[in-house]
C-alpha cells in the first residue's frame, strides 16, 4: 500500500475535523472497498435469488462454489503477487516504464496458463460427475480470479487505488445484475453472472494498465530472471494466504464440522458465518492502520534514511529512529482501541443478528473469538507492513511460516478438544505470531542505526 500515504497526508494537512474524517474514510474505502464490494455482491445475489431459484440449496451451492474459487485462486497467485510488485517497483525506480506492460502480459500469460491446466485437471477428476456447463464456468471463474488478483496487486503497486475501487464496483454491479437476470437457469445462471462480471473487471484492469504503460513489446519475461525472482517474496505470499485460509479448509474437510454441498465441495455452517461476520469488523481497524502507518511512520522513515544517505548527524538520525518507534506504538495502540470497540459491538449486536439469521446462540462464542482473531490480524498486517518497509524479508518469511504451521497445529488441537474450542486455534496462532513479531521488531529497531550503516 506504499503511496496511499501521499493522498492521506494531503487530507490531514487541512488540520480540521472534516479533513480527519475524510482521511479515515478514504483509507477505509481504499483498504477494504474491493473486498467489501465482492462479499456484498455475492450476498446480494444469494438474497435476491431466493424468490426465484428453486430449490433453495442451489444458492448455497453457488456461494460455496464461489468461496472455493476465491480461496484457491488467492493461494495460487500468492506465489507471484508480492514478487512481481517488487519487480515492477524496481523498474519504475530505474525509469524503465517500457518494461511494465510487456512483463505484466507475460506474467498474466503464465498465471492463466497454469490456472487453466490445474482447472482442467480438477474438472476431469474431482468434478467429473457434475454437469459440463458447471465445470466450464468453474474453470472460467478460477482463471479469471487468478488474473484479477495479479492485476489488483499490480495496480495497487502503481497507486491506482481509485481505479481499482471503481472497477470492482462496475464488475460486481454486472455480476449482481446478470446473475439476477439468469436466475431461472439455476446454479449455472448464477455462476454465469459471476463469470461475466469478473470478465468485465479483468478486462477493465488490463485496459487501464495498457493505457498508462504502453510498450513496443507485447510480451516479455524479464521478471523470470534469477536476479529478479525474489523467492522469499514468493514464499511469503504463498504462506500468508495459506495461513489465512488453512483453518477454513480444515473445518470444511473434517466430517464433524462440515456438510457436503456439491461434488467434492463441503462447507461448515457453524464456522463460516461467524468468520464472515468477524471479518466485517476489521474495516475501521484497516482505516486506522493505513492512516497511521502510511502517514506518521512513513514520514519519519523517509527522514531517517534520507539522513543516513545525506550524512545527517547521529543525534538527528537517532531522533528520527525514536519518532519511528513512537509512531509504530501509537499506530498499534489506535488499532487496538478501535478493534476493542468492534469487539464490544460484536458482543452487543451478535445475539440480535443471530436471531434475525435464525442461527443458534450456541455459536456466539465462536463469533466473539473470531472477532478477536480478526482484530489481531489487523495488528499483524501493520507489523508485517513495517518489516516490508525495513526490507526484512527473512523475518517476514519466518513469521508467515510460523503463522501457517501454528494455525494448522492449533486448529487440529481444537478438533480434539471439542466444539467449545472451535476458533481458538486461529486466534491463538495470530496472537502468538503477533507477539513474536513485536518482540522481533523491538530488537530490530534497537539496532536499526547499526544495521543500516553496515548495509550501506
Amino acid at each position: 500500500m506504499a503511496g496511499i500515504g501521499f493522498e492521506l497526508r494531503k487530507l490531514l494537512k487541512k488540520d480540521s475535523l472534516l479533513g480527519l474524517v475524510q482521511a479515515y474514510s478514504y483509507a477505509g474505502v481504499i483498504g477494504s472497498g474491493p473486498w467489501v464490494l465482492s462479499i456484498v455482491g455475492i450476498l446480494m445475489v444469494g438474497l435476491l435469488s431466493r424468490a426465484v431459484v428453486v430449490p433453495e440449496f442451489l444458492i448455497t451451492q453457488f456461494q460455496v462454489s464461489v468461496t472455493y474459487l476465491i480461496s484457491s485462486s488467492l493461494i495460487l497467485t500468492g506465489l507471484v503477487q508480492l514478487a512481481f510488485t517488487r519487480f515492477i517497483s524496481d523498474r519504475l525506480f530505474e525509469k524503465r516504464d517500457d518494461l511494465v506492460m510487456s512483463n505484466f502480459n507475460g506474467l498474466l500469460l503464465w498465471v492463466i496458463g497454469v490456472a487453466g491446466v490445474l482447472g482442467l485437471m480438477l474438472a476431469f477428476t474431482l468434478f467429473a460427475g457434475l454437469p459440463v456447463i458447471y465445470r466450464l464456468l468453474m474453470l472460467s471463474g478460477f482463471v479469471l480470479l487468478c488474473g484479477i488478483w495479479v492485476a489488483t496487486i499490480f495496480l495497487s503497486g502503481l497507486k491506482m487505488y481509485r481505479a481499482i475501487l471503481l472497477l470492482y464496483a462496475l464488475g460486481y454491479a454486472v455480476t449482481v445484475i446478470t446473475a439476477l437476470l439468469a436466475r431461472p437457469w439455476g446454479l449455472e445462471g448464477l455462476l454465469g453472472g459471476f463469470v461475466l462480471g469478473h470478465f468485465v473487471l479483468f478486462i477493465g484492469m488490463w485496459l487501464i494498465t495498457a493505457w498508462h504503460y504502453r510498450s513496443r513489446v507485447t510480451i516479455s519475461y524479464e521478471f523470470s530472471r534469477a536476479e529478479t525472482r525474489y523467492p522469499s517474496l514468493m514464499l511469503i505470499g504463498l504462506l500468508y494466504n495459506l495461513g489465512v485460509w488453512v483453518d477454513k479448509f480444515m473445518f470444511w474437510s473434517w466430517q464433524e464440522t462440515s456438510d457436503a454441498i456439491i461434488g467434492p465441495l463441503r462447507a461448515s455452517v457453524i464456522y463460516d458465518l461467524p468468520v464472515f461476520m468477524a471479518y466485517l469488523s476489521i474495516i475501521p481497524g484497516m482505516a486506522v492502520f493505513l492512516v497511521r502507518i502510511e502517514t506518521d511512520f512513513v514520514e519519519y522513515y523517509d527522514r531517517f534514511f534520507d539522513a543516513v544517505r545525506t550524512g545527517g548527524s547521529l543525534e538527528y538520525i537517532e531522533d528520527m529512529r525514536d519518532e519511528m518507534v513512537l509512531s509504530i506504538r501509537q499506530g498499534l495502540a489506535e488499532i487496538g482501541k478501535i478493534q476493542t470497540l468492534a469487539m464490544l459491538a460484536a458482543i452487543v449486536a451478535g445475539p440480535a443478528v443471530f436471531a434475525v439469521l435464525d442461527i443458534s446462540e450456541l455459536n456466539l462464542p465462536l463469533l466473539y473469538i473470531q472477532t478477536l482473531a480478526a482484530s489481531l490480524q489487523v495488528g499483524l498486517l501493520a507489523l508485517l507492513n513495517v518489516f516490508f518497509y525495513l526490507d526484512q524479508r527473512r523475518i517476514i518469511l519466518a513469521l508467515c511460516g510460523f503463522f501457517c504451521l501454528s494455525n494448522i497445529a492449533f486448529t487440529a488441537l481444537s478438533f480434539k478438544l471439542g466444539a467449545s474450542f472451535y476458533g481458538y486455534g486461529y486466534a491463538l496462532s495470530v496472537l502468538l505470531t503477533l507477539m513474536l513479531g513485536l518482540w522481533t521488531l523491538d530488537r530490530k529497531l534497537g539496532r536499526l542505526e547499526y544495521e543500516t550503516f553496515m548495509l550501506q
